[in-house]
């Protein structure tokens, strides 16, 4: 066991010492994320599997609190309710289950961040797709070569990695890195400085 968390520790460190690259992609989502909240649009997340989790957690952040506290910001998981997902999947396909929360509950000026290792998943192009139909802004956090959704996005922050464990790491990070800049834009908004 000792070997697999030395090896994972250096598959780790060794991707993050090349995601400086992607910095300006992460800079240009947080911009994206924060116009957003700042016009009091909604986030919304989505992603399957373990991109489902990582879209609650990212959501959680937003609603309740990141680090500072501060107002509940609009963050909303397409992940969670469990009747729509079902309802959805039975009647139009699980390739709708997130266009279809999206074209009720989204507006001009909302964001999504469409999480996807791959950027392949064909739900998640359902998703952007119907947000571009809206008027959502899109952001993809993906992994590979940033897959189908790279080119549909209007930001695309792609990891450089196979490994989709890494990946998902990463897109942590770089979630975690926008939390920290929406809890930045609420003390900004609320004349604090630390």
């Amino acid at each position: 066991m000792n070997s697999i968390f030395k090896l994972n520790l250096l598959e780790h460190g060794k991707l993050v010492s090349r995601l400086e690259s992607i910095a300006p992609s992460v800079d240009e989502a947080a911009n994206v994320i924060l116009r957003c909240l700042r016009g009091d649009g909604c986030v919304f997340f989505c992603g399957n599997g373990g991109s489902a989790g990582d879209s609650q957690h990212l959501a959680a952040e937003f609603t309740g609190r990141f680090v500072r506290e501060r107002a509940p910001m609009a963050g909303l998981a397409l992940t969670t309710d469990t009747s729509a997902l079902t309802a959805i999947g039975n009647d139009y396909g699980f390739d709708e289950i997130f266009a279809r929360q999206l074209a009720g509950l989204a507006k001009p000026g909302d964001c999504i961040v469409a999480i996807s290792t791959s950027g392949n998943s064909s739900n998640i192009v359902r998703a952007v797709e119907k947000a571009t139909e809206i008027g959502v802004l899109t952001i993809g956090l993906l992994g590979r070569d940033g897959g189908a959704l790279k080119d549909l996005c209007d930001v695309a922050v792609v990891v450089p990695s196979d490994i989709t464990a890494r990946i998902q790491e990463m897109h942590l990070l770089i979630g975690h890195s926008w939390c920290e800049a929406v809890d930045a834009m609420t003390d900004e908004q609320a004349g604090l400085s630390n």
